[in-house]
């Protein structure tokens, strides 16, 4: 009878590792630097947290974007919303081409999500970017340049929500957003 109970502790065991097996393993020691709202005419779309190894951001080191979702939107949504602030941030040096694929990678990576879901990008430095949705791989992104100008979306000077950006960084409470 111990036999059975001991495989039972080692399968529950080794279900609780690989449950944790999913962005955290791409940023060691990840510590929440800072989370706010993002609120459009009124309605919260999503919450959103940074999460780096480190007390503040670096562009030279993996950090994690969560969002998670308030409202239902579709895959298409996110990616034409994400693509505009892409372009909007380059400020005309997107070529046509990069903007193409840039989009199907994000159809790739992103899908309609519904209220409770969650998306987690994950920025590797020099290398490209993961996708997790729901703590589950979704696609990779091997292209440096796309990273960069997707989490500049929240994280660079021009990010569309200074409030947000603020907090995320850690530079302004952790209050509701705009």
């Amino acid at each position: 009878m111990a036999r059975p109970i001991r495989w039972t502790c080692l399968l529950l065991l080794l279900a609780a590792f690989s449950a944790v097996g999913d962005w955290r393993s791409d940023v060691p020691g990840a510590q929440r630097i800072g989370s706010g709202e993002f609120t459009w005419f009124g309605l919260s779309l999503y919450t959103a947290q940074l999460w780096a190894a480190g007390p503040v951001h670096d562009w030279n080191q993996p950090f994690a974007l969560d969002l998670l979702y308030h409202r239902a939107l579709s895959k298409d949504t996110l990616v034409k919303a994400s693509l505009q602030e892409m372009r909007r941030l380059s400020a005309g040096t997107l070529t046509a081409q990069q903007s193409d694929d840039w989009g199907k990678a994000l159809g790739q990576a992103f899908a309609d999500v519904e209220p409770g879901m969650r998306i987690t990008g994950v920025y590797v430095p020099e290398v490209g970017c993961r996708f997790y949705i729901n703590g589950q791989l979704s696609r990779e992104i091997a292209d440096p340049y796309f990273a960069r100008a997707f989490f500049a979306i929240w994280l660079a000077p021009g990010a569309r929500d200074t409030q947000l950006r603020q907090r995320l960084l850690g530079l302004a409470g952790n209050e509701r957003g705009t």
